[in-house]
């Protein structure tokens, strides 16, 4: 038998591989499904590329690679058989062989077991080879068979990059000694103990001494008192006060000198009277509303409550449309998103409906392949394979034994987006991490994937893509200037000065107040409620713009600026602007409530264009002013590098340090802070952040091209590649950008002005614009509101909706979808989002899906609307 199947495997030899370091092992999730070694077929991976492939998919892969050899895993998950003292029964040994992939988080690893089983697969016949079979096998496919059992998951190889695996367990986590002095950390009114400060406080584990720390990492606006402190009593351990949440604390050890974790932070905390449950979600157990009222008094439902909608008996519903996705740890921002884009037809169309396509024409790693993983997710979601309810049978034995725990163990509960996430995620500083993101950016962040992957093929983009027209008006000389620019999203302020509740918001934060002064507990939170009305005047308000280059003036002056709608998109996406940054960097959310209509009519808000009367700005070119004259121009507030001194202090007045304010207003072509904020969030995870601005060194001006406007240029006659990323990811052509920057000496402003002066291009270099247009950062996830871009092409001031990919139509529409953020910051907490489905509202909360009793669609953060036909 040895003999025979060495020969059987002699012609396979040559394609088989033992895993070297750096290639990665798909054992736990199919490249074009959700099968995996629990599914019924099992997962088969490719003994040469490792690639894992389920039952329906590893033919496809055979049939365009010839590879022939194969792994079968497979892995049978069963309820543990008691033994006649009621003891669980050893579980067999070896039973357990893919020595990486732990049991379903859905199981109880106390009550179920898992026996495992490999084999190899020879295809097209299928011959099977059971393992393990040492004896039998050549040594070189004994040794490649052992290092695919025994190799790391595919993305347990990426969790070192991430942000959580850096932090490690402290040394003094487990055997702290806290001191029974009798202090107790009341809920607010923290103040340093030191010095009075109420801002960046530290509570050491130890003795309970409430004391302030350092602002940032060049020690500026800090008095360091919760490290002396260390110092004196060799207390390790702090936890900071600030943004304590049940999902997140974050704690320093001095004697190690870094961030660390504290297995055991809640009952440390618990010691000095501290319940961070009890902080985030105000009187609820667990996320479930204790309906235990004794009193008199009414508590106020936690927005944790409402939001999930907990307490309620909800329905889970099942099948097409209705299958969850599993939270892989502070993934729900990407969860909630895909599935409020994969309840879009454009979406479904775009990549379900192409499925077979995609797949035949997919490249041969599909782990890679961007269009492939939407197909797929696309599918999982949609296909109900995923989603598929309990057995009757089964429920009656559940509910006869008391056991809710677990419900049909062996049927699909959502799917697991492992793949998809390492996919979309690679290389980005925020979503490569296991921190929570923020789902607005990701949404952005998505956007711009599907901008770049759907050159030729139908671009599901097209349904929420409009342009909007900005005016603006010289204060100086009355005359305006009107541009477009492409949006994806409509960012909406909340206005708390137009609460319907003023009054009692005042008198809310006047008790607040003074139970901070005298250390007494806050009185019970108020919720701002604003009309929807107000946040529609709020967004058509003009704004100031005090930095604008009149070209009729030719010099900096006032102006005001306003925001229309030049198209109407068939999904508009509203984004309620909740989140403020507050001193210590961290975008904190304001608690309200807005009234959002189920239907919404902004035709009122459609852009008019040059009106009888107006006066356009004269289409000029700025003047080109060199390093060495920027003493000489007019702006007074600027030192001789040309930063706006006054921006600067504005941006550092929350909290960033002032030299990365200043290279912020440097880089960004002193356009003002709301640019330069965008700037500093892009780039603040940057060792040299806050170092000081090193400025480039410039040749002598030499004589000037009339042809071109080319000016001095940096020694290597080449732009920065700083200035070059920030006008590519507005849409513009790099070679465009590169020849503006180097006409304007390397000055935003006026590269941007000089562009659109100068849309004049060669016919030969359509082409290779349009390609560059594919490589733009996220569409509006950056304030770059003064560009004037489209997807396809740089629009002139004139241009109109008229463009095939934008689909305008009339500005009435229907709430169909919101995804609502639970917790004080974009960085920690939870999101759930609900749907509207066959008429009825359903809410996704990772993997469980259940008709909604009550959407809480005053509390939301995103909201989709689709457009009512004109019918």
């Amino acid at each position: 038998m040895a003999a025979d199947l060495g020969e059987l495997l002699v012609p396979y030899m040559p394609t088989i591989r033992v895993p070297r370091t750096g290639d990665r092992v798909f054992k736990s999730e199919c490249a074009f499904s959700y099968d995996s070694p629990e599914s019924e077929g099992g997962l088969y991976v490719c003994m040469n590329t490792f690639l894992g492939f389920g039952r329906e998919h590893v033919e496809r892969h055979y049939r365009k690679t010839g590879q022939s050899v194969y792994m079968h895993l497979k892995r049978h998950v069963k309820e543990k058989v008691t033994g006649a003292a009621g003891g669980a029964i050893p579980r067999r040994r070896n039973g357990k062989v893919f020595l990486d992939l732990e049991l379903n988080g859905d199981f109880n690893g106390d009550e179920y077991e898992c026996e495992d089983e490999a084999k190899l697969v020879i295809f097209p016949d299928h011959f099977e080879i059971p393992l393990p079979n040492i004896e039998e096998l050549p040594a070189l496919v004994t040794i490649a068979c052992d290092a695919v059992l025994n190799a790391a998951s595919a993305y347990k190889k990426q969790e070192p990059d991430s942000w959580d695996d850096e932090i490690q367990v402290s040394k003094h986590a487990r055997s702290l000694r806290q001191q029974d002095n009798g202090v107790k950390i009341p809920p607010s009114g923290w103040k340093c103990q030191k010095c009075e400060m109420k801002e960046n406080l530290w509570l050491n584990l130890s003795d309970g001494a409430v004391l302030c720390g350092k602002w940032f990492f060049d020690g500026a606006g800090g008095n360091g008192h919760a490290l002396d402190h260390f110092k004196d009593t060799n207390f390790p351990l702090a936890v900071k006060l600030d943004n304590l949440t049940p999902d997140i604390a974050d704690i320093y050890s001095f004697d190690e000198e870094e961030a660390v974790l504290d297995p055991q932070i809640s009952e440390h905390l618990q010691h000095f009277g501290i319940d961070i449950i009890q902080i985030q979600r105000n009187g609820t157990d667990n996320g479930h509303h204790n309906t235990d009222n004794t009193n008199n008094v009414r508590p106020r439902v936690s927005e944790w409550e409402v939001i999930q909608e907990s307490g309620m008996k909800l329905k889970a519903v099942y099948g097409s449309g209705f299958t969850g996705i599993k939270n892989l740890g502070n993934s729900c921002y990407l969860g909630t998103i895909m599935q409020v884009l994969f309840s879009i037809p454009e979406f479904q169309r775009a990549y379900v409906g192409n499925l077979q396509r995609i797949y035949d024409y997919s490249p041969l790693d599909p782990s890679t392949d961007f269009s492939t993983q939407m197909a797929k997710l696309g599918h999982g979601l949609l296909s109900g394979l995923y989603s598929k309810p309990p057995m009757k049978s089964e429920l009656i034995e559940q509910v006869m034994k008391e056991e809710y725990k677990v419900l049909d163990w062996h049927q699909p509960k959502g799917i697991s987006l492992k793949m998809f996430k390492a996919l979309v995620s690679n290389g980005h500083p925020e979503f490569s991490s296991n921190r929570q993101q923020d789902a607005q950016k990701f949404f952005l962040h998505l956007i711009n994937l599907v901008e770049r992957n759907s050159v030729g093929s139908e671009n599901p983009n097209d349904a929420f893509r409009y342009l909007v027209e900005e005016r603006v008006q010289c204060c100086q000389t009355q005359k305006v200037r009107y541009t477009q620019k492409v949006d994806y999203l409509m960012q909406l302020p909340a206005p708390i000065e137009a609460a319907s509740n003023r009054e009692e918001l005042i008198a809310y934060e006047t008790k607040r107040n003074e139970a901070e002064e005298n250390m007494r507990a806050p009185p019970e939170p108020v919720r701002a409620r604003i009309p929807f009305t107000a946040c529609l005047q709020a967004f058509t308000e003009p704004e100031n713009v005090p930095d604008f280059w009149s070209s009729e003036l030719q010099a900096k002056s006032a102006g005001v600026k306003t925001s229309r709608f030049a198209s109407f998109p068939e999904y508009l996406v509203v984004q309620i602007k909740k989140f403020t940054f507050v001193v210590d960097w961290v975008p904190k959310k304001v608690d309200l409530s807005i009234d959002i209509p189920d239907f919404l009519d902004l035709s009122r808000l459609r852009g008019t264009g040059l009106q009888a009367g107006e006066q356009e700005l004269p289409d000029l070119t700025p003047p080109i002013v060199l390093p060495e004259d920027t003493r000489d121009n007019s702006m007074s507030s600027s030192d001789s590098t040309g930063i706006d001194e006054s921006a600067a202090m504005q941006l550092a007045e929350m909290g960033f340090p002032l030299e990365a304010c200043r290279k912020a207003i440097y880089y960004t072509g002193n356009m003002g802070p709301e640019m330069a904020l965008n700037w500093i969030i892009a780039h603040m995870e940057e060792p040299d952040f806050a170092e000081p601005l090193a400025l480039p060194t410039f040749m002598e001006p030499g004589p000037s091209v009339a042809s071109s406007g080319l000016a001095a240029t940096p020694l290597d006659n080449h732009p920065p590649e700083e200035s070059i990323a920030i006008l590519t990811s507005m849409g513009f052509p790099r070679r465009h950008t590169v020849q503006a920057l180097k006409a304007t000496n390397n000055n935003l402003e006026r590269a941007l002005d000089w562009i659109f002066t100068h849309t004049e291009r060669e016919e030969e270099e359509t082409s290779d614009a349009l390609s560059d247009m594919a490589d733009t950062t996220e569409p509006n996830d950056s304030a770059f509101s003064n560009a004037n871009t489209h997807s396809d092409s740089t629009l002139s001031p004139d241009q109109d909706a008229s463009d095939p990919r934008i689909k305008d139509g009339p500005g009435r529409y229907e709430l169909f979808a919101f995804i609502s953020h639970i917790g004080a910051s974009t960085m920690s907490g939870h999101y759930v989002c609900h749907i509207k489905k066959e008429g009825r509202w359903v809410i996704f909360n990772d993997h469980k899906v259940c008709l909604s009793e009550r959407p809480p669609k005053d509390l939301g953060y995103i909201y989709f609307y689709r457009r009512l036909s004109s019918s």
